[in-house]
């Protein structure tokens, strides 16, 4: 096998969902320009091009909206499946294995193998915090979604109110408004239906073959397979 192709498969799953999402940001731009043209042309506004709506605020809040929620969902469920745990779904860890664990199980410190990344081997501070380095960059970059959610959303919002010959908002007082709360929620409740929904199905649905589901024939009250 080549060094690309091995490549390609080494890194599939990843490289298979940069693509969707290429694909996916490429179709909201060409509706989304659309959708816009189609509202100036109907108010008699000016239109824009691809590549205008692509640096537009209208682009930039939907995207940062719909980000800022899937970073929040998995910084969540990160956090929430270290101490939660569902009877039977293959999302829960076992039912006796609540909490962070202890270092020998975790293999940090003393117990580090060899190929074992470094921080996990340091101890201390270090360890500690790279024991909590995913869902501390997922809430970063949360955070980091929802402020340029705040941020593209005002500039938007103002439009449409000079556009109506309003006075504009500033930045508090959009981010503590109908709709920016409206945006948000909206995102955060699909979210957490789906994790919920996951979490249930997977009890009692099977996906042969996936690591996101028990095995075929595992008893519907089995909670997390055997390493």
């Amino acid at each position: 096998m080549s060094r690309a192709r091995r490549y390609l498969r080494d890194n599939g799953l990843t490289l298979a969902f940069l693509a969707l999402l290429l694909g996916a940001l490429i179709g909201q731009a060409f509706a989304g320009v659309a959708e816009l043209n189609g509202e100036q042309r109907a108010t008699g506004g000016a239109t824009l091009s691809v590549a205008q709506y692509l640096v537009s605020s209208e682009f930039a809040v939907d995207i940062a909206e719909n980000w800022q929620s899937e970073y929040l969902q998995f910084a969540l469920y990160i956090v929430a499946t270290t101490w939660l745990v569902q009877r039977g779904s293959s999302e829960s860890k076992s039912l006796d294995k609540i909490g962070g664990g202890t270092d020998q199980e975790q293999k940090v410190g003393r117990y580090a193998e060899p190929d074992s990344p470094a921080w996990a081997r340091a101890g201390g501070w270090r360890t500690a915090l790279y024991g909590r380095s995913l869902g501390a960059i997922m809430t970063f970059f949360f955070a980091m979604s929802l402020l340029a959610q705040s941020i593209a959303g005002r500039a938007a919002f103002n439009s449409q109110l000079l556009d109506r010959d309003q006075d504009v908002m500033s930045w508090v007082g959009y981010t503590t408004s109908a709709d920016f709360w409206n945006r948000t929620f909206q995102n955060w409740q699909s979210e957490f239906l789906a994790v919920a929904s996951m979490s249930a199905f997977a009890i009692y649905l099977r996906q042969r073959g996936s690591p996101e589901s028990k095995l075929v024939g595992a008893p519907h009250d089995a909670t997390a397979e055997d390493p």
